[in-house]
């Protein structure tokens, strides 16, 4: 996992909607996360998400029981400052997820939008797919997004994996059905087209 000190450079030289991976609405997400029919008190999970405007897509439909978890302290301030009372029901964990003590079988939905692809070391992958299988309930839902096979090789000056939905599935393994994938097109603020691919899982139930 990359430090923290990188990611606190960079949200504290750039502004939240100034970075590569911003969005305005994270679209896709939404999508998905309807489709699993997570209930509006269902407890969702969003990991490196601090910085992120899907928290505010989430609260504006009525989800009530979200975490927002991500190792930048400076990007979870510029999401609650932007949320402000709205934010105040929202679990924020500044940490580093792959060593953050998440509750047991607690979430109905796990969601990541470009962290995994972050982890170039096979522990580093593995110890975050045991945290999905310790914090997400039997039954629940997990979607990861990374870039594609034809996506960048750097994100903010850092080596990342690419993935086909296929190989992404493969690196979660038995008990993760794929219900679904998704091929998308980010364009970024500068312009360029960043090619992610999305895989909606769910955890097997026993």
């Amino acid at each position: 996992m990359q430090s923290k000190e990188h990611w606190e450079q960079v949200y504290s030289s750039k502004s939240s909607t100034g970075v590569s991976w911003y969005q305005e609405h994270a679209e896709q997400s939404m999508q998905l996360i309807r489709a699993t029919g997570l209930p509006r008190n269902g407890a969702l999970i969003d990991v490196g998400g601090g910085a992120s405007t899907l928290v505010d897509d989430l609260l504006a439909e009525g989800y009530r029981d979200l975490t927002v978890l991500d190792l930048s302290a400076g990007a979870l301030a510029t999401t609650r400052e932007r949320l402000g009372e709205r934010g105040q029901s929202v679990c924020w964990m500044e940490g580093d997820l792959l060593q953050a003590a998440l509750p047991a079988a607690h979430y109905g939905l796990w969601h990541d939008r470009a962290v995994f692809h972050f982890l170039t070391d096979e522990a580093s992958r593995q110890a975050y797919v045991a945290q999905v299988r310790h914090s997400v309930k039997p039954g629940g839902h997990v979607i990861v997004a990374t870039f594609a096979e034809d996506g960048p090789t750097q994100c903010s000056g850092l080596p990342v994996m690419r993935y086909s939905p296929d190989a992404l599935h493969d690196q979660f393994g038995a008990g993760f059905a794929l219900l679904k994938q998704a091929r998308t097109d980010h364009r970024t603020p500068f312009g360029s087209v960043q090619k992610f691919i999305y895989c909606y899982c769910r955890l097997a139930a026993s």
